[in-house]
This record gives C-alpha cells, structure tokens and sequence, in this order.
C-alpha cells in the first residue's frame, strides 16, 4: 500500500495535476486529425516531456496516448477516416450511422465506450502489472533475452499489410542503428566512422520524431490530403437510459478482449477492436444492422482499443518490453530519463508507477468532462487544411530535436531518420518493428553476452527450461504469422479469380 501511497503524494503535485488534462486535450486534437497518431503526436511533445520531471512528463505523454486513442473516433465516424489504426475498426458502424444522420450518437457512444474501456483497462493494469513484475523478479540474463527475442519477432511479423519478411527487414535496420556508438560489454566504438557525434550512439529523441514526425509528414504532404467538411446532419448527441443498458453487456465484454489482445506485444488497439468487433458481432441475437450503423459495433471497438492501451502496458511496465508503438515511446521516454522499466521498477520507483496508474485515472474523468463539454467542436477540428498542417509539423520536428541538447547533430538525425523513415514507409515497411529494435536491441544484446560469460562462453543456458520455452513461443510466433499470411494470400487470390472472369464475360 504504501506504493499508492507515495504515487498519490506524486500525484498531488501542482504540475502534475496541470498536465493530466493539458495532455488529454493535445491528444484530443492529435487524434481528431487524419493522420495524426497518438505516435506521432507523442513523439512530436517527447522533447518538452523530457525537460520535466520523470513522473510529469509521462503523465503528459499517457494524456496524450490515451486522448488519440479516444479522438481517433472523430474522424472515423464524420468522414469514414480513422484518426488513429486503433480507431479503423469504429468506422464499420460509426459512419453508416454518420450518414443516416445519427453521427452524434455515435460519437457519445465512442465516448462512453473509450471512457469506461479505459477506466476498467487502468484497475486491470493495476493488479496485473505488480503481479506479472514480482514473478519476473527472478528472472536472469537467459530469460530477458529471450523475452526480447519473443518481442522482436512478434511484432516484426506483426506489420499490418506489410509482409513478415518486411517487417524482419525494418528490426534488422533498427538493431544496426542500435549498434552505434561505444560496445556496452568491451567498450571499444562501433560503427562511428571516426565521428565523435556518433560515439555516444543515435540518441532516441531526435530519433523517434525523425521516424514518426518527420516521415509522415513528408508522406501526408506528397499526399496533400485536404481535410473533407462534414456535410451530412450531425443529430442529437443524447442517449436513452435503455440505450445505455443496452450497450452495457458489448461495451465490458469488449473491454476484457481489449485489455487481454493489447497484453500481447505488437498486437496493438487496432487487432483489439477488430476482434471485439467480431465477437460481438458473432454472438448477437440480431446481426442484421452490423455494418449499416448498429451502435454495439462502436461501442465493441472503442471500448477494446482503449482498454488494449492499457494491456500493452503492462508489459512495459512489468518487463520493460514495449506492447506497442506508443508503449515503446513512453519506455524511450522514461529511459531518457534515467528510469528503468521493468520488474525493478515497482520497488526502486514506486511513485512513478502508481502514480501513472492514478493520474490514468483522472485522465478518463477528464477525458469524460472534456468531451461531453467540447463534442460539439470537435467536428472543426479535422477540418484543417493539410497544407497548412504538415508544415508546421515538420517546423514543430526539427525545433523540438534540436531543443533537448541543443545540438545540430540531432537536427541532422532527425532529418536523415525522417527521410529513411519515408522510403521506408513508401516502400511498404513498417516502421514500428525498428523502433522496438532499437527499444529492445540492447537488452537482447547485454543480457546474451552476460549469459555466455557467466557460463564460460557455453550456450547450454539456451535449454533452461523457462527461457527454452520462451524461445519456443518466439519461434511459434513466426510459424503463425507465415501460417497465416499464406492463407490470406489464398483467400486473397480466391476472391480475384471471379472478378476476373466476370471481367472477361463483361468485355465479351
């Protein structure tokens, strides 16, 4: 107890208390915006977040990662655009109600939804991640690398419509980014080319705003996607007390398969609410309206997105392995920092964990007072010009870089990881498995040095028992994704060769 204790004193301070619906109201206008991720966003604010102290700096990232998870329904509701990949699945239902002239509704049910999703998400963190880090307490070398194998495979085969090999390719970049800089073991420079700037490594700032900021920006300005304007009839925003109970049962069942798919590494909201969305869907009495505007397809995906914001971190906090993209920012943030994420953590930082978990807390109230308040206007938000948008983010990227240690070298990396982070993204890699390299990189590497030197250079500590069958689930995870990729090439051939035909009878 006395953990809460020393949170709720962290809490209480006057910064903190001000950052919580400061961030919550960025992330707000974050997510609104097409485009604009709770990454991107995140990374954009990393550069003030570390000019503050270690527990108000996270808790204005956490504002702002739980915010666009909630936003990211705007858009994918008005304009059948999800501002956020956790918010796709929203767009099923939440647009045909849009069209029929129900939009307001739906987006009181998004709100409702990500509200009570998170709040269960935060007490289930809660108890989960103390428990999960005093059993990995006793973990060794041996099994920390392989739960950095289990995390680098997972989410490299995990790369949206990327292909698995792809996403191998973007975690072997990011482990030879990594690899810059002096060797942790020996000592001895790698990779600097002579260049002092480079001795002390690619710092993660300029890094993850380069990646994130920079990138979309130059995709989202070759796009010049100009925000459309909302021109169906917005309707009332009020529910019945029998429509609330109806959406009652989807929106806790939904919030469970959230928070368990987002405690799996690199599966991510947007898995999370896909599958609620099924789920829901399968065992409805009634299907009949799913797909043409049933508010149980909003409520099921906007309570798992958010909930499954809450699992990935307890991976991160529990075992300093991120559980998604945004998770691997804020890891990258406490690092920065100074702070070590993992078993650790509940015991030598108690104040910074338990009082992230009740500044969450305050940020779904927040979340709840701020956008009953302001959903009205939510509607204008995306409609800012792009032109005039992905500029200023480009502006906000390079200032921010250069702002942390005011070097001209992290401006350079920010420009040079914002240009590879481009081609990469035009080249269909993701970029996600190279930011959890570069995150996960170095422990797979201290952790399997240490273990062949505390055993004479023997790599018998591969068939312990604990770290064998972690590995053997790494393995399984790519076996999977191979499994399942080549079934939807399948499906996905199945589905071409009609329309095909079709084609030809047509010309015929």
């Amino acid at each position: 107890m006395s953990g809460w204790t020393q949170g709720l004193e962290g809490l209480l301070d006057g910064s903190v208390l001000i950052m919580i619906p400061l961030g919550v109201l960025i992330g707000i206008a974050v997510g609104a915006i097409p485009g604009l991720s709770a990454t991107v966003g995140m990374a954009l604010f990393l550069p003030f977040a570390f000019s503050l102290d270690p527990l108000t700096g996270l808790v204005l990232l956490l504002g702002i990662y739980n915010g666009a998870c909630y936003a990211g329904a705007i858009p994918a509701v008005l304009i059948r655009t999800p501002g956020t990949p956790s918010s796709a699945a929203t767009s099923l239902d939440g647009f045909p109600m849009a069209q029929s002239g129900r939009a307001g509704q739906a987006l009181t049910i998004s709100l409702f939804a990500s509200v009570v999703g998170g709040l269960i998400g935060t007490v289930l963190l809660s108890l989960f991640s103390p428990v999960l880090a005093d059993y990995a307490l006793n973990f060794g070398s041996p099994e920390y690398f392989a739960i950095a194998v289990l995390a680098l495979t997972i989410i490299a085969s995990i790369g949206g419509d990327a292909s698995m090999a792809r996403g191998f390719v973007s975690a072997g970049i990011g482990l030879l980014v990594v690899s810059i800089g002096f060797d942790p073991i020996a000592g001895f420079p790698r990779l600097t080319f002579g260049n002092g700037d480079l001795a002390g490594g690619v710092q993660v700032i300029p890094l993850l705003v380069g990646m994130f900021g920079v990138a979309e920006a130059l995709v989202q300005i070759e796009k010049l996607q100009i925000g459309s304007e909302i021109k169906q009839r917005i309707g009332a925003f009020r529910l019945s007390r029998r429509e609330v109970r109806a959406l009652g049962p989807t929106t806790a069942g939904s919030t469970a398969i959230g928070f368990v798919t987002g405690m799996l590494p690199g599966v991510g909201g947007d898995i999370g609410g896909y599958m609620a969305y099924n789920e829901t869907r399968r065992f409805a009495k009634d299907r009949s309206q799913f797909g043409k505007g049933d508010p149980r397809g909003v409520a099921a995906a906007e309570a798992a997105n958010n909930a499954s914001n809450m699992g990935s971190l307890v991976p991160t906090f529990a075992l300093g392995i991120p559980g998604n993209t945004q998770a691997a920012v804020l890891l990258g943030a406490l690092l920065i920092a100074g702070v070590q994420p993992g078993p650790g953590l509940f015991d030598s930082n108690p104040e910074l964990v338990f009082g992230s978990f009740l500044a969450m807390t305050l940020a779904y109230v927040c979340m709840l007072g701020i956008g009953l308040v302001g959903i009205r206007a939510w509607v204008r938000i995306i409609q800012v010009p792009a032109a005039y948008l992905w500029p200023l983010v480009l502006v906000f990227s390079v200032v921010g870089s250069y702002a942390v240690r005011t070097s001209t070298f992290d401006v350079v990396v920010t420009i040079t990881a914002g240009v590879v982070g481009y081609l990469l993204t035009k080249g269909g890699f993701p970029l996600a498995p190279l930011l959890i390299a570069v995150i996960v990189g170095p422990l797979a590497e201290e952790n399997f040095r240490r273990a062949m030197i505390n055993n004479d250079g023997s790599a018998s500590w591969l068939l312990q028992p604990l770290t064998a069958s972690i590995l053997a689930l790494a393995a399984l995870s790519v076996v999977v994704a191979v499994v399942r990729q080549r079934r939807e090439r399948q499906r996905a051939n199945l589905q071409e060769e009609p329309t095909t035909e079709t084609r030809e009878v047509h010309d015929a």
